[in-house]
This record gives C-alpha cells, sequence and structure tokens, in this order.
C-alpha cells in the first residue's frame, strides 16, 4: 500500500527481455533497500529482487505490461519512486494499492498563475469512478480530480511543488501516463453495480 508521495525520482539504468516479461535496473538513492521490498515505479507496484548500494531490480510479468507501458522504457528514462506505507507513516496523500487500471492520455496542457492544468484522456473503468475533487494517481502522484471534463476525460492540477519533485513537469500533448482510479470508488462501484442494474430491468 502507499499514499501517491512521491519519494525520489529514479532513473533506468538497464532494461533487458526475461522470460516472462522484462526486468528494469532503476538508479535511486536508497542505501537500506531489502529484497523483496514492494516500490511503487511511476505507480506500479513491484518487488525488488536485486539491489546494490544505489539501484534496484524488478521484473515487470507480462499481464502488467498488459496494462502499463513500461515496454516503451529505455535507459536514463525518470521514474516516480515511492516506497511502501508504513503503519507509522503520516497519510499525506490517499490510499494507493499501486495496482496500475491502465494508460491515460494528456489531451491538453494550460498553465494559469498558480497550477499548471492537465487534461486527460482515462480508461472508461477509470472515468466512471472518478469525481469532482475526488483522488487519482497519475505515474504514482496522488492527485485531486479538478472537474470531470466530459466523458473519459478529467481535469487535474499541478502545483508548482509537484512540478518540480516528480516527472509530471515533462507532461505534454500525447504524453501516456499510467492511472489508477480511487480504491474506494472501486469498491463501491463493484458492490453497488450489480444492484443497480437488477434495480434498472425491474422497473
Amino acid at each position: 500500500m502507499f499514499t501517491g508521495i512521491i519519494s525520489a525520482i529514479g532513473t533506468v539504468r538497464a532494461v533487458q527481455p526475461a522470460v516472462p516479461g522484462l526486468e528494469l535496473e532503476i538508479a535511486c538513492p536508497w542505501h537500506d533497500l531489502a529484497l523483496g521490498e514492494s516500490i511503487a515505479v511511476d505507480g506500479v507496484c513491484l518487488t525488488a529482487k536485486d539491489r546494490g548500494p544505489d539501484w534496484f531490480g524488478v521484473n515487470i510479468v507480462d499481464t502488467t505490461l498488459d496494462r502499463t507501458r513500461f515496454r516503451s522504457y529505455g535507459v536514463g528514462d525518470q521514474v516516480n519512486l515511492e516506497r511502501a506505507l508504513r503503519a507509522a507513516d503520516r497519510m499525506g496523500g490517499h490510499l494507493v494499492q499501486g495496482h496500475v487500471d491502465g494508460i491515460g492520455r494528456v489531451r491538453s496542457v494550460s498553465e494559469r498563475v498558480d497550477a499548471r492544468l492537465v487534461e486527460l484522456t482515462v480508461p472508461e473503468t477509470v472515468a466512471a469512478v472518478s469525481v469532482p475533487l475526488g483522488s487519482i494517481t497519475v505515474d504514482g502522484v496522488s492527485l485531486t480530480v479538478i472537474e470531470v471534463s466530459g466523458p473519459g476525460m478529467i481535469l487535474i492540477s499541478l502545483i508548482p511543488f509537484t512540478l518540480q519533485q516528480t516527472t509530471l513537469g515533462r507532461l505534454a500533448p500525447g504524453s501516456e501516463v499510467h492511472v489508477e482510479a480511487d480504491v474506494l470508488g472501486k469498491y463501491v462501484a463493484q458492490l453497488l453495480g450489480p444492484r443497480l442494474r437488477e434495480k434498472g430491468t425491474s422497473q
């Protein structure tokens, strides 16, 4: 479990095909990582299978590759990193599972005095549970949905701190990002969906 508060920006230092999937080595500033530790890489919960004094290695299986953009990662790419939440940690963002729902695409980027507005096209499953002032995770960053701007579209706001401390400052129209909908919204939709459909068919 994570909070969407980015701990560091890492850099991909190696990409290797694996059976199954793909292996990445990522440079990071942490020297106390343990083998088997969970780390969110651009919002995706992965397990450290190798480690060195300033890097860790992960294996990404095919099912994860199918719903993420890891196949496009190359040496030198920067990634948002977050270590798993501890019981005594502050909850600065919102509950993030690291189970990405799919890939979103940037439609537009605009500036205002105090923030940068980014409009995203998101998968239908994410759009269905996105509400104004609700939470969403974009490339591992906990953000607020400013508005649902159209079918399958949401608007988020990036403050200067987020632009400086994460990779989201490089977003431009056409950029792809990992998105994870608020887990509370997903549970509510899963629990109420069948009942609402039954009610609709009975009328």
